[in-house]
Order: structure tokens, then sequence, then C-alpha cells
């Protein structure tokens, strides 16, 4: 994967990640009693940001101090 498809991938999970969390709030306003619904998009944007890390630190070069 080259520099230009990682960010691409990053931008994907970052738009995927701001989606669901619109879509928490939605059904939080709401007043939605489905908590196991909102337990699990919760639970799929945590995964998102360790995903969003992880791609982020490909992209950051290590630097030797």
């Amino acid at each position: 994967m080259d520099q230009q498809d990682a960010r691409d991938h990053l931008e994907v999970l970052r738009a995927e990640h701001r989606e669901l969390d619109a879509e928490v709030t939605e059904l939080m306003l709401s007043g939605s009693s489905d908590q196991l619904q909102i337990a699990r998009l919760k639970k799929r944007k945590l995964r998102l940001k360790d995903e969003i890390a992880r791609a982020e630190s490909f992209l950051i070069p290590d630097i030797i101090a």
C-alpha cells in the first residue's frame, strides 16, 4: 500500500466514523430505547478509531531521536 492509498483509506475510515457518530447522536436525541444498538454502534466507532490511529501511524514516519 503506497502513501496515497493509505491517505484514501484513512479518509474513508474518518468519514465512516463521522457517520456513526451522527447516527449515535441521532438515536440518543430521539430517545431511542434500543440501548443495545447504541452500544454496538459505539463499539464499532471505537474499533474505527483504533484503525484510524493505525493508519495515521503508517503515514507518519518514525523519527529516531
